[in-house]
């Protein structure tokens, strides 16, 4: 039986003021915004996850495996095919440089969906619109922006910041990758 993460209850809260958040990085960036559905630039390649995100793939999948049990196993079995291919890197930082255009074990590229988009990373809210946190530089994807300056970007910038939620001593800790959370 599966272990899933204990979500704290201003979880919610967190979710909806990263949505919200970033709701005004696109209003900001309407002219430039290009992310929509079936648009995958965002979708390759390995990136860190936390705990937490974790556990809410985990959820995702529990509840998709229950209302769509075909769909959950093509998950379960890219991630597994995923894990696969990275068997001995250490961490994400190891992984060899293909990997870079490696699809989430989450998309569907027959459909340019994500499967678990409900319970997505925050990596994956926070990607996209022009996006700064603390004093850093300002992000945004390649694909948005296409022919705006830096002070433009600069201006639909909305700044993100947010306290990972602390984790209780009987969950994982460190950061993982999307495929390890959802393969067994």
């Amino acid at each position: 039986m599966d272990t899933f993460v204990h979500f704290p209850a201003d979880d919610h809260a967190l979710l909806a003021g990263v949505a919200a958040t970033m709701d005004e990085a696109v209003r900001r960036g309407s002219a430039w915004i290009a992310c929509k559905p079936g648009c995958t630039g965002c979708c390759l390649g390995p990136f860190a996850i936390s705990a937490a995100d974790a556990g809410r793939l985990r959820r995702g999948m529990a509840e998709l495996a229950g209302a769509d049990p075909v769909r959950a196993e093509a998950v379960r079995a890219r991630a597994e095919a995923y894990l696969k291919r990275i068997a001995d890197a250490a961490d994400v930082d190891c992984l060899p440089e293909e990997m870079d255009e490696v699809p989430c074990p989450a998309l569907d590229v027959s459909t340019g969906l994500c499967d678990l988009y409900e319970w997505r990373p925050l990596t994956c809210r926070t990607f996209g619109p022009a996006t700064r946190i603390g004093n850093g530089p300002v992000g945004a994807c390649e694909l948005c922006f296409e022919g705006a300056s830096d002070e433009e970007i600069g201006r639909c910038a909305v700044d993100i910041g947010f306290v990972e939620e602390e984790e209780d001593d009987d969950e994982p800790t460190g950061s993982t990758l999307v495929a390890h959370a959802l393969a067994r």
